[in-house]
């Protein structure tokens, strides 16, 4: 059972970039995950997810698979469609998140038009679903980077964004820095889901972020615990969905978001403030 867990870190060099993608992803985009869910914008990161597409089909279409121009094409487009969406919900009628959706949609068939137009359908599978067993060095320091830059501005702003889960309103009344947080925050969602489509794909680069958050929700209260047990599922979730494609041949990015999902069905079912909990009886203590 050892070596089945330990050989293939240690036999294959594509294995250990694989995990150490996985788990730089693990420990930037998880407490991305946890504000998303505590802002009631999970729905908004997934939207985001299908918006970066058409930049980087644009990089593609012009440099192919090359990382540093899809990466750059997928940042300007998600800028693009977060200040887009934006500001169709401040000047009309239309709410953010079905101004959103439409960017989404309308950007989701953009780029895949783009990538069939240029590349083949196995082009188009890498773009959509990643290719995490094929990272090279060039992809790890661009996670590393993204994942420094997260984790900083994270600290920097652990007050700010804590409060504007709780209450925005609150935060823009007493602080000038309200929009700029929040701006600062889809930035950082951005860039997170860039950083993950070259491992995971643009379709599933928003899974590892969300389904870690969700599930450390049944499991602790406190924000800051929560960002660290949603870490803890990230990277406990990538090593599983490693070893599962590794030993059954599974595509890699889907294998861990599975695993994810496995994760957040049992804490959904068995955590402290899952489905089950309430139901068990309590014990009622005699006194004398």
């Amino acid at each position: 059972m050892v070596d089945g867990v330990v050989a293939p870190f240690m036999e294959f060099a594509f294995m250990q970039r694989a995990l150490a993608g996985a788990l730089l992803l693990s420990l930037s985009a998880c407490p991305v995950g946890v504000f998303l869910m505590l802002r009631r914008m999970s729905l908004t990161g997934d939207a985001m997810s299908h918006a970066i597409l058409p930049g980087a089909a644009a990089g593609f279409m012009l440099y192919g698979l090359e990382i540093v121009p899809m990466t750059i094409g997928g940042l300007i487009a998600g800028a693009i469609v977060a200040l887009g969406a934006g500001a169709v919900a401040r000047l009309t009628v239309q709410k953010e998140d079905a101004s959103m959706a439409a960017f989404y949609l309308v950007s989701l068939a953009i780029g895949v038009v783009m990538v069939s137009l240029r590349g083949s359908s196995v082009d188009l599978m890498h773009v959509l679903f990643g290719t995490v067993l094929a990272l090279n060095d060039d992809a790890l320091w661009l996670i590393g980077l993204v994942a420094s830059v997260t984790l900083a501005t994270t600290v920097l702003l652990w007050r700010a964004l804590v409060a504007e889960c709780l209450d925005p309103l609150f935060l823009r009344s007493v602080s000038r820095l309200g929009g700029a947080v929040h701006f600062a925050f889809l930035g950082l969602v951005v860039l997170n889901l860039v950083a993950g489509f070259q491992a995971l794909g643009t379709l599933l680069s928003v899974g590892l972020m969300i389904l870690p958050g969700a599930a450390a929700r049944f499991w602790v209260n406190d924000v800051l615990a929560m960002c660290v047990v949603s870490v803890g599922i990230g990277i406990v979730s990538s090593l599983g969905g490693l070893l599962l494609s590794y030993h059954a041949s599974l595509p890699s990015g889907p294998a861990i978001i599975l695993s994810a999902g496995v994760v957040y069905l049992v804490s959904l079912l068995a955590g402290p403030r899952g489905v089950l909990r309430p139901a068990l009886p309590r014990r009622h203590h005699r006194t004398a």
